[in-house]
This record gives structure tokens, C-alpha cells and sequence, in this order.
């Protein structure tokens, strides 16, 4: 049940306010004891009451609710106020001074503790307490703006559809709105412009209709465009105004009514004005509304231009899936799948939910999940992606997950959250246009009165020419949009290439990184050990001898074991049964394998056994100058092998690590092994520093090693362990192939597991803010320069003044020009392709295949 903050207000005592916190942590009498203390130590807390068995405390302020520092001094305590994130989606704004005034109504809520508003996804997201500020109330403060609000659930999946119906429609109106403007504008500039720009046509104009005639026609024409299309602008901006909260809607409305009103008064009642002031300006209200119509036409078609990347997401699902249910196959609608259902697929449908293959093979393209193009091989047991592609075969498969707990369900949502979040170079821009339009009408207003005092005659027609002009010019639509758009159409051509930004501020903070911290295992390399190496001693071959030793470890558990064991299966080696199987800890293994005695182990286990392994020191020592672990083998008391194991390092990594050099950055490697076996790596992949032989907590000590000087480090990771690591680290980048809990941690994730996406996301998010400042710097200069030449500042120097209607024109350019530039993003090109590799092949590491080496 919400719980909200109540005021009670008695004239002859201080107001208080309470407010009932959900606390979590809480177990016993001591701990009710500690929370209290710590909120009675706030400021302005009256009376705290924590209560075990509800698990809330009743906080009683002296003026309005901090809820802020209630939550930190409980969170000082050991406790923690549980949290809440809502998602709202907002209409009717129209410019950046719109997304101030809603984060300010949000911000005012009790219980929200932060609010960020989006003008180009039209949303909000609000983080607020749980039980405190309730839907109701954010709603109420929206509508209470001006605003209008619905809430977005993600587990609604309509709710996509719902907002782009809105859009959709709203799309529709403009157009209409626009065609009916266009069509009653065109006489009214024909009689006003031509008469004076055409003398043929003025004395038609004077001659048959008449003046008076003419003006009664264009006030007809012009009275229909300003309370038809142009009643949009009215009804938002007055409102706001009335309100002392204008907005974009605002200025256009003063704009268009001055010069309307000045038109209908020397029309009707010329008396009352200044001799030769009677001059109408119908053409200019009607070609403002006109071209604002245009300007928020084209806009509105660009914004879903920049939401195409979640639509081609939302595109990729399933809308149905055949199902096998008693005994039978059926096609039902994929809301109705659920856990455990067992699905068909046929070659080139698409995979509706996530599952587990249980029956055939096939090759699945799961480009939209990775961006690698090549088609991936999937068998009994292999893991399916819904909305990725079979191709060739038809398989089936067990449902696994289902609805917003999909992948495809979590890569929409945290791109969308991505698009929706704010980044730090956004906030000077909510400093200026929470003051913008304020300012902008009180230049107009000093604009009419300088004109009107110092002006030449007729001075009341060019000070409100002029302060009409400077209403019109200005636009914080193209300030609200800029940073927005970019990160819009940035983070959804990052999804195309596997890459999501589960964080908008990393976005930003990519750019400024100058080390690429990189965890070893799994990262680097494959992740699993592999036999790279099997050297047969004289004597013995190389066939013989894995057969032997694959048969013994088929007994152990150790990562080394199976290893062999998955190289003598690729190879299809018949492996024979064997007896007394005896395993040494920390030094191998032995059985009988058909009759034949073997043993597996690590050098002090030959010694152990009496066998010198002088002879094969110099390749066990290459093999360990290569990063490789050797190990030896013996077969009826005679050493007959040394055998390499290593993770082998991805076939990707060293073009990814040139190309972060390219970038000029160092690269940094961080790894549990011996610093010999960390330094034969690095030499081979060219890596700057490493920090070798560190242990799981150790990795965070690590990073901040290599923050001399002021670097910024981005560290790269894919395991549990990595976990602390990727969240210490200036910006975290989790290979998307890893564990869940890597992947929270990461302001980044990179889906295909190719560490090639790390330069493919550093190049993304230069693209991304180098656009952005681009679309600031135009959104700043336009109003900076052409606000004064609207008031007339060039008048005295060469005569010009810019006449409303191109104030029109250059508003609507303006929105529109950043809108174009943003869209450029999505000719965005990673500079790592799937077909990138190394030029110069690295030693067998990277090969999946033991090296056949005969004997010394």
C-alpha cells in the first residue's frame, strides 16, 4: 500500500510532515534502536518510529519532508530503503524548457529521489522509494505541469505498440493540420507579398477588390488558420503562460497573436492607431503558424527515424510458435508459450522464445544478438535465442524462458533505457533552457521598447515587426533535442553491432578512457583448456600415446583432463577401458589401460616415479616461453611425451589489441598466472603492462595501479570475479557470453563474446558525442547569433531586420538540421568487421588442434 507524505497545517503550530519508509535488514530489537537513532539526527525530524514486524518507519518532520536524508542516514545505519524505478511516458511536450518543468514537478514528489525526462523518447524515468511516492502521485504532478502521463509497464507488451500508435497519430494530425494551413496561407501571402513585390499585382489588387477588401479576405483566411491548425499552439502555450511556466507553445502564441491582433485592430478600428501605422501582418501569422506546422511535421518524422533501432528489435519477435501439447503439434500465439513447452522449428522461421535444443541440428543466424554474420551451429543441448533465424535444419526445442525475461526482452530494455538516460554533458544544457524562453520574452519585450522609443517612424510597426521576430526565432526545441537524438540513434546502431549500453553515462565516459584493462581467461582467450602440443619421445607415436593418456584421464575431473580428452574424441579415437585408476594430488595421474601402464603428471610426478625428463627440457621450456603448462607422460616406466595444455587465445583478440592501439590507447592485462607464463603472453599479443599472478579480490588493487597520472581505465571481463573489477573501473565492459552477474556489474556488454567489440564501442561512443557536440554548438550558435539580428542589432550598421517569416523558417531549420544531423549516426561503420583478423598468425596457441611433432 503507497504510503505518502502527509502535511498537517494548523495556524497556530509549525507544520510537520510525515512520511513511512519500507526499511529492509532489520532483524531485532537493537537494530529498531539504531535506525531511529540515525533519523533522529536529521535535521527536521520531529518523532521517528521504526517498527520491526512492518518493517517501515514512521518519520514525523518540522516543515516539508527531506526523504533524501532519511534514506542516507538509514542506509548510515546498516539498513537499506528499498527502491523503485518507473517509467512514464509523457505527452504534449514540445521543447527542452517542457523537460525541466516535468523533472521539477517529479523532483517535487515526496519520495522521488531522482527524475530524468527524455524530449526525443518522449519519457520518464523516475527512481523513487517504494511505498512512498505511488503511481497516482507521479501522474498528478505531470497533469499538474501541464503535462499529460500514463505509465510504462515492461512487462506490457503493447506498450510499445501503444506509443507508437500515439506517435502515429499524432504524426497524422500534423500533416493534416499542415495540408489545411498550407492551403488558406497561400492566398494570404499571394494578396499581401505580391501586391508588394508584383505591381501588377497590387493594381489588380487596388483596383478590383480594394484594400479594405483585401485585408477582410486575409483576416477571413487567417482567423481560420490561427483557430484551426494554429488553436495547437493556444491551447498548450496559454495555459503555460498562465501558469508562469512557457514553453515553446508560449512564444509562438505571443508571436502569432501579436501580429494577428495589430492586423484585426488596423483593419477594423485604424483610428486608434499612430498616424501611417496602419499596416495588417496577416501573411506573417499565418506563414509562422505554417511553417512551425512544417518544422514539427518533419520532426516528428525524423524522431521515429530515430527509434528505428528498437523497432527493428521489436520486429524480430515471433508472433507465433508450434507447440507440441498431448501429443499433438499446434500453432499458438507466443503470449501463450510458457516454461518447459516443447517448440518446432522449421528451416528459415524464426525462433519465438529462449530454450534448450532437445532433438536435430540446423545452423541459426544470431547476427541480431552478436552482429557476427555467420551462422552458428546448434545441436542437442545447444542454447536458442528467440528472434534469431534458422537457416538450414529443423529442430526442436525446450522453452527456457519466456516474455520480458527473454534475451531479446532485455536487450530492448536496456537499450531503451540507454536511449532514456541523460548524459553528464547534458546538464549545462538543463541549466540554460530552464530560463531560456523567460529570457527569450524578455527580449522581445526590450526589443518592442527600444524600437518603440529610439526607432525611426513608424516606430510601433518595427518594434513589433521586431519583437514578433525575436519571439519567433528562438528555438530551445533544437537545444532539447540535441543531446537526446544523438543517443538515440547512437546506443540503437551499437545494438546492430552487439554492443549495449546498459548505462547511458558510459556512453560519455568511453570517449575520455585512455587503458584498456583486460582480464586473461576468458577475455583473451577461449576460456577452456585445450591440448595444444604432444611431442612423442622416441619410440612412441603420437596416436599411441594420446590414445593411453585420453583413456586414463577420462577418470579425472581436472580441467587439464578433459582437455585431452575432448582432443582424442575430435580425433575419434577409440578409448579403451581401464583398472586401477590411482589420481595424486598436485601430481597426476596413473591406471592400466589394456594391460599397459600409465601415468600423467607433472614433473615431479616423473621424478617420483624414477624417470629423468632432462631430455625434453628445452621444448618444456619453449612450450612455457608460449604461455603453454607442460606436462609429461610415461607409458611401462619409459617417459614417452611431454603434453602442452593452454586456453588458447581467441582468434580475434590480437587484431582487437591493434586496433585499441590504433585507437591510442594502452592495454593493459590482468591474470591469476605466474608472471612467466603473463609475460609470454603479453609479448605475443603486444600488450603494454600486466599485472600477473593476482588473486580474485586482488583485481580491483590492480586497476587502480594503472590510474597514474589521471587515466581512466575501462576494464574488460567475464566472470564472477570480474564482477568488483567492472564495477570499479571507470567504465566496465562485460563479454556478453559470460555470467549474469559480470554482465550486471558492466556499464557494457558486448554480446558476441569478440573482444573486437571493444574498439567497435570506443569508435561508437567518439561518433556519439563528437555528433552531439556538434548538435550543441548549432543549437547554442543559432540562438546566439540570430536572436540579436531578429531584435535588429545589424539595423544601424547595414539597414537589415529579419521579418518574422523567415524567423519562422530558420526556428523550424533549426530542430530539423539536428534531428538530420543526429540521423547521420546510422551511417555509423564499425572499424572491426567479422571479417577482421590478425595479418601475422601467432604461435599453435590459437589453434583448436594439437600439433602432431615427431620425435627429437
Amino acid at each position: 500500500m503507497a504510503s505518502v507524505a502527509q502535511q498537517d497545517v494548523n495556524p497556530s503550530m509549525p507544520s510537520v510532515t510525515r512520511l513511512s519508509l519500507p526499511i529492509e535488514g532489520m532483524t531485532c530489537a537493537s537494530c529498531v534502536g539504531r535506525v531511529e537513532r540515525a533519523l533522529k539526527e536529521v535535521t527536521g525530524v520531529q518523532m521517528a518510529s521504526p517498527n520491526l514486524a512492518t518493517e517501515r518507519a514512521d518519520i514525523t518532520f518540522t516543515g516539508l519532508a527531506d526523504s533524501q536524508a532519511a534514506v542516507r542516514a538509514i542506509e548510515s545505519a546498516g539498513y537499506t530503503v528499498r527502491e523503485e524505478t518507473t517509467e512514464l511516458a509523457i505527452e504534449d511536450m514540445t521543447c527542452a524548457s517542457c523537460v525541466g518543468r516535468v523533472e521539477k514537478a517529479l523532483a517535487k514528489v515526496p519520495g522521488v529521489l531522482e527524475a530524468t525526462v527524455n524530449l526525443a523518447t518522449e519519457s520518464a524515468r523516475v527512481r523513487h522509494l517504494a511505498g512512498v511516492a505511488s503511481i497516482a502521485d507521479l501522474e498528478a504532478a505531470v497533469e499538474q505541469a501541464g503535462y499529460k502521463s500514463r505509465r510504462v509497464s515492461a512487462e506490457t507488451p503493447t506498450a510499445g505498440d501503444q506509443d507508437a500508435e500515439r506517435r502515429e497519430s499524432e504524426a497524422r494530425a500534423l500533416r493534416r493540420d499542415l495540408l489545411v494551413a498550407s492551403i488558406l496561407t497561400l492566398p494570404v501571402f499571394i494578396l499581401e507579398m505580391g501586391s508588394h513585390l508584383i505591381p501588377a499585382m497590387h493594381h489588380w489588387v487596388m483596383g478590383v477588390l480594394g484594400q479594405q477588401t483585401s485585408w477582410y479576405i486575409q483576416f477571413a483566411l487567417a482567423t481560420l488558420v490561427l483557430f484551426g491548425p494554429g488553436l495547437r499552439f493556444f491551447r498548450k502555450g496559454v495555459p503555460a503562460l498562465l501558469r508562469i511556466a512557457p514553453d515553446m507553445n508560449s512564444l509562438v502564441s505571443l508571436g502569432t497573436a501579436a501580429a494577428y491582433g495589430y492586423s484585426v485592430v488596423a483593419t477594423f478600428i485604424p483610428k486608434v492607431l499612430p498616424q501611417g501605422t496602419a499596416n495588417v501582418y496577416f501573411e506573417a501569422a499565418v506563414v509562422i503558424v505554417t511553417l512551425i506546422l512544417l518544422g514539427r511535421t518533419l520532426e516528428a518524422r525524423a524522431k521515429g527515424r530515430t527509434s528505428q533501432a528498437i523497432k527493428r528489435l521489436v520486429g524480430l519477435q515471433a508472433k507465433t510458435a508450434r507447440v507440441e501439447r498431448n501429443g499433438e503439434t499446434i500453432e499458438i500465439a507466443l503470449d501463450q508459450v510458457t516454461t518447459g513447452d516443447v517448440v518446432l522449428v522449421r528451416p528459415g522461421e524464426k525462433v519465438p522464445v529462449d530454450g534448450e535444443v532437445v532433438d536435430g541440428t540446423s545452423y541459426v543466424d544470431e547476427s541480431m544478438i552478436t552482429g557476427e554474420p555467420v551462422p552458428v551451429s546448434k545441436g542437442a543441448g545447444a542454447e536458442v535465442v528467440g528472434g534469431t533465424i534458422n537457416k538450414t535444419g529443423a529442430f526442436s526445442f525446450r522453452v527456457t524462458k519466456v516474455g520480458a525475461n527473454t534475451m531479446l526482452a532485455q536487450i530492448i530494455r536496456l537499450v531503451e533505457e540507454a536511449q532514456g538516460s541523460k548524459l553528464p554533458i547534458q546538464a549545462l544544457v538543463d541549466k540554460v533552457t530552464m530560463w531560456f524562453v523567460p529570457a527569450v520574452m524578455a527580449a522581445a519585450a526590450l526589443t518592442f521598447l527600444v524600437w518603440l522609443i529610439f526607432g525611426p517612424d513608424p516606430a510601433l510597426t518595427f518594434a513589433l515587426v521586431n519583437a514578433v521576430a525575436v519571439l519567433i526565432i528562438a528555438c530551445p526545441c533544437a537545444m532539447g533535442l540535441a543531446t537526446p537524438t544523438s543517443i538515440m540513434v547512437g546506443t540503437g546502431r551499437a545494438a546492430e553491432f552487439g554492443i549495449l549500453f546498459r548505462k547511458g553515462e558510459a556512453l560519455q565516459a568511453l570517449r575520455d578512457v585512455s587503458v584498456i584493462a583486460l582480464d586473461k581467461t576468458g577475455t583473451l582467450t577461449k576460456g577452456r583448456p585445450e591440448l595444444t602440443d604432444l611431442v612423442p619421445a622416441e619410440g612412441f607415436e603420437y596416436n599411441e600415446v594420446l590414445t593411453l593418456v585420453a583413456a586414463v584421464e577420462t577418470r579425472s575431473e581436472h580441467p587439464i583432463a578433459e582437455a585431452i580428452v575432448a582432443a582424442a574424441k575430435q580425433a575419434n579415437f577409440a578409448l579403451a577401458p581401464i583398472e586401477g585408476f590411482e589420481a595424486t594430488p598436485g601430481f597426476g595421474v596413473s591406471a592400466k589401460v589394456a594391460g599397459r601402464t600409465v601415468a600423467v603428471g607433472a614433473d615431479r610426478f616423473m621424478t617420483q616415479l624414477g624417470l629423468d625428463v632432462s631430455s625434453f627440457l628445452p621444448a618444456a621450456q619453449r612450450l612455457g616461453e608460449q604461455g603453454k603448462s607442460p606436462l609429461y607422460a610415461a607409458i611401462d616406466g619409459r617417459l614417452a611425451a611431454v603434453i602442452a595444455i593452454a586456453d588458447p587465445i581467441k582468434e580475434t583478440t590480437p587484431a582487437a589489441i591493434k586496433a585499441l592501439h590504433a585507437l591510442g590507447l594502452k592495454v593493459a592485462m590482468i591474470t591469476g598466472d605466474n608472471a612467466a607464463t603473463a609475460a609470454a603472453i603479453a609479448k605475443q599479443l603486444g600488450i603494454d603492462e600486466v599485472a600477473a599472478e593476482v588473486l580474485p579480490d586482488g583485481k580491483v588493487a590492480a586497476l587502480k595501479k594503472f590510474r597514474t597520472n589521471g587515466a581512466r581505465v575501462a576494464f574488460v571481463g567475464d566472470g564472477i570475479n570480474d564482477a568488483p573489477a567492472l564495477a570499479e573501473a571507470d567504465v566496465g565492459l562485460a563479454i556478453g557470453t559470460g555470467t549474469d552477474v559480470a554482465i550486471e556489474a558492466a556499464d557494457v556488454v558486448l554480446m558476441s563474446g569478440d573482444l573486437r567489440g571493444v574498439p567497435n564501442a570506443i569508435a561508437i561512443s567518439q561518433a556519439t558525442i563528437r555528433n552531439i557536440k556538434q548538435n550543441l554548438f548549432w543549437a547554442f550558435a543559432y540562438n546566439a547569433v540570430l536572436i540579436p539580428v531578429a531584435a535588429g542589432a545589424l539595423y544601424p550598421v547595414n539597414g537589415t531586420l529579419l521579418s518574422p517569416i523567415f524567423a519562422a523558417a530558420a526556428m523550424a531549420f533549426s530542430s530539423v538540421f539536428v534531428l538530420g544531423n543526429a540521423l547521420r549516426l546510422k551511417q555509423f561503420r564499425a572499424p572491426m568487421t567479422a571479417e577482421t583478423r590478425t595479418e601475422t598468425p601467432i604461435s599453435s596457441t590459437t589453434s583448436n588442434k594439437p600439433r602432431l611433432v615427431n620425435s627429437r
